[in-house]
């Protein structure tokens, strides 16, 4: 007997054991808390109704409250049957995005050499909108998780409304419900990067695009811009699941989904049961399940409780929420494989057919806009990615990447697309960004925001990985989720030689048609339509309440019981929910959490860590730069001060980088040089400064050898990092430093902000 094997699985199921017991106090009592503070706003709640009302006849207040209540159920079943009567009549697949804007085709996916469902439309400004010329345009793509497209630009207050502030040219690519036959994600991959050329060439003096994805849209434009880094401008990823592993013990049950489910497999069938086509609505299911409360209970009865004012937003909503769009069993099987299941996007080892897709190709500037309210897609996995991809910030700086992310407090998933508060700030705040961004040197940041009395104000805080790997409680997890990749491998693999050829034996393009017609959600909204015969008086009845309808009074104490009635519903299927999600990831954890499992998770992690020891000094762009930096003249000294008084500051303002950019465009030597030759200068001056940083200070004389030199130098440097009043006192203390090495004598007179330092 091995006895070490023994050993070693006894520790880990005695580990496991201590796990799932503290997994299971935490749960616990954090839904014991909950219900005692939930209960004791019911009870509040119910207090009140008990208390006497003056000049109240309780007869009367019934009466109104019957009428009130019957008129209501009507109208909530005619906006209902609305719904469902939009839902049939997109069912030839024809459903337009729900963008708020006007829109002109520019480029038809299905035309290209290989066709796909996605297409690129131009938006046409709104009245009063002067787009620059000047400006670098933006293409915006959405997700296709289920949904339509054009969730970003809903409403004027969104992605497209702050891009158009801004001046720029706006550009979206949308899609249609069915793919084209054979399509694949290279082939959608592709078709983005045709749009990227289109737009080129209708914008050929301006710098590359900007492109937005949001959520799967996210990680599909990295996928872009690891392919073609020379076409790909500066990229804004909002919610995009890049590292799906992520998560913390507690709070992200729906990482647990593919575990519980046994890996891909069961998409596989779906798949085949839809004769070769993935049905978009069991995502959109999966996405209600998560919190069963709204998308049962609270979602309607907010309509029902104001339905004279909510019933066109509702419809306008269930217009993107209910379009169910559908994939390719090649494309959601990618997916599974690479991201939900296998994670293998972020270590570098997700294959489109013999291309690995390296996302350390991508030269771009990446802003990544994550809330530590989203329940779909957690911070940890909006960044995890970026611990998986570069061992440490100085291999992030050795390879010129700027990656900046912002985090929100609360905002849930949808919210980050949709929310006119986020739009208004976050969003306002990432498109500002877009013009200063390429003048930060490489490295890490977290943007942060300050609403000051002027204006917003946003500061670029220096981070590392670490700073990344805090917001996660630890990584260990992640051998239980490599044991589900393995085993979702192991049942592709049974699923394909033992049950698929049964199935699609089966199948043909009648069946299909079946399964799609017969799935829950599109059962709820075909049943509750015109072709339902019990629902035909229904509009009619709704146009008579409508013409004379009799709100109830607000102070209506059976008004009162009825949200009292709402909120003990809705009370108790969050408690459902917090026990449903306790049970899984319980579950999960005694399965993947085993002492077999881990040594197959182990196995698997085997070639993922990062084995990144790589000597960075030795990288070519490393190696060049540290040959030349005694070579160069005024652009060189000027920005190697720049570099050198933002390490020494420890953060940077979008005000300097304005600036910055400024006296780029209008001096001498800046001026006369391309974007890509700033973009250089910049980048090779970072690496002289991370990488040796007393030689870069000293070599600065022999740069700027020159009086006149010197002096433009020092004085630019100034324009930027100034006023003397406002400068950091350790960027000053280097900025007197320069002087004093350069020869020029500091000003006789000592400023306050020296004083004070």
């Amino acid at each position: 007997m091995n006895f070490k094997v023994v050993n070693d699985a006894i520790a880990i199921n005695l580990e496991n054991a201590n796990i799932l017991s503290r997994l299971w106090f935490d749960y616990g009592q954090r839904i014991a808390q909950e219900q005692i503070k939930l209960f004791q706003a019911r009870a509040s709640q119910a207090a009140d109704l008990l208390k006497p009302t003056q000049n109240l006849n309780i007869w009367t207040a019934w009466a109104h409250y019957v009428t009130d209540a019957t008129q209501r159920s009507i109208l909530v079943l005619d906006t209902l049957r609305q719904r469902g009567n939009a839902f049939n009549a997109h069912s030839d697949g024809n459903i337009p995005p729900v963008l708020d804007f006007d829109y002109d085709l520019v480029i038809d996916g299905r035309s290209l050499p290989r066709p796909v469902n996605y297409s690129l439309v131009v938006i046409t400004p709104p009245a009063g909108v002067t787009i620059d010329p000047k400006r670098r345009p933006f293409m915006i793509v959405d997700p296709r998780a289920g949904h339509g497209a054009g969730i970003g630009g809903f409403k004027p207050e969104s992605q497209v409304g702050d891009a158009f502030a801004d001046g720029h040219a706006v550009y979206f690519v949308i899609f249609r419900q069915w793919p084209e036959p054979g399509q694949t994600l290279a082939d959608v991959r592709e078709a983005e990067a045709a749009f990227l050329d289109e737009i080129h060439r209708r914008h050929p003096d301006v710098e590359k695009p900007v492109v937005i994805g949001n959520c799967q849209g996210g990680w599909g434009c990295m996928l872009l811009a690891a392919a073609h880094p020379e076409k790909v401008g500066p990229i804004a990823i909002n919610g995009a699941p890049m590292a799906y592993w992520g998560g913390t013990a507690g709070k992200n049950p729906m990482r647990y989904t593919g575990g519980r489910v046994g890996g891909v497999w069961p998409a596989m069938l779906m798949a085949d049961l839809g004769n070769g086509v993935f049905d978009g609505s069991l995502l959109v299911q999966n996405f209600e399940e998560l919190n069963p409360a709204n998308s049962y209970w609270k979602k309607l009865y907010n309509l029902y409780a104001k339905v004279d004012t909510e019933a066109e937003r509702f419809l306008e909503f269930e217009r993107w929420w209910g379009g169910f769009f559908m994939m390719n069993e090649e494309e959601i099987r990618w997916i599974v494989e690479n991201l939900f299941v296998g994670n293998r996007l972020a270590f570098g080892q997700a294959y489109f057919g013999d291309e690995r897709i390296d996302l350390k190709n991508i030269r771009s500037p990446i802003i990544v806009f994550a809330s530590h309210g989203d329940n779909i897609t957690p911070p940890q996995q909006a960044l995890n990615w970026i611990a998986d991809t570069f061992h440490n910030v100085n291999e992030i700086k050795a390879r010129g990447q700027r990656i900046v992310y912002l985090l929100h407090d609360s905002i849930g998933h949808l919210g980050i697309f949709v929310s006119a508060k986020v739009a208004g700030r976050e969003h306002e705040a990432i498109t500002d960004t877009m013009r200063a961004i390429e003048a930060l040197p490489p490295g890490l940041y977290e943007m942060e925001l300050e609403q000051g009395e002027d204006r917003l104000h946003i500061k670029f805080a220096p981070r590392s990985v670490d700073d990344i790997l805090k917001l996660d409680d630890g990584r260990k997890d992640e051998e239980m989720f490599a044991a589900v990749a393995r085993v979702s491998e192991t049942g592709a693999t049974v699923y394909e030689n033992l049950v698929r050829p049964f199935v699609r034996a089966m199948v043909n393009e009648d069946t299909a048609k079946q399964f799609f017609r017969t799935r829950p959600l599109r059962l709820e909204r075909s049943l509750l339509s015109d072709r339902n015969p019990l629902l035909a008086p229904m509009g009619a009845m709704a146009e008579q309440v409508r013409a004379h309808r009799q709100p109830v009074e607000a102070n209506n104490p059976f008004l009162a019981a009825e949200h009292l009635m709402s909120d003990l519903i809705e009370q108790n299927l969050d408690l459902y929910r917090d026990i449903r999600d306790a049970f899984h990831e319980l579950s999960f954890h005694a399965v993947y959490g085993s002492a077999p499992m881990q040594w197959v998770g182990r196995q698997e992690m085997v070639g993922r860590e990062q084995t990144s020891g790589e000597n960075l000094l030795m990288l070519p762009d490393v190696r060049n730069a540290l040959a030349n930096i005694e070579t160069g003249g005024e652009a060189e000294g000027t920005v190697r001060m720049l570099e050198l008084l933002s390490e020494a500051r420890g953060y940077v303002r979008r005000s300097r980088l304005e600036r910055e950019l400024q006296i780029f465009a209008t001096e001498q030597p800046f001026a006369a040089m391309g974007e890509d030759q700033r973009a250089k200068l910049i980048y090779e001056q970072s690496l002289i400064v991370r990488f040796a940083t007393e030689r870069a200070k000293a070599s600065l004389p022999k740069l700027l050898d020159t009086p006149a030199e010197r002096e433009r130098a020092l004085d630019l440097v100034m324009r930027v990092a100034g006023p003397v009043e406002t400068m950091h006192p350790q960027a000053l203390a280097l900025y007197r430093e320069f002087e004093a090495m350069l020869g020029r004598a500091p000003a006789a007179s000592i400023s306050n902000a020296e004083q004070a330092a």
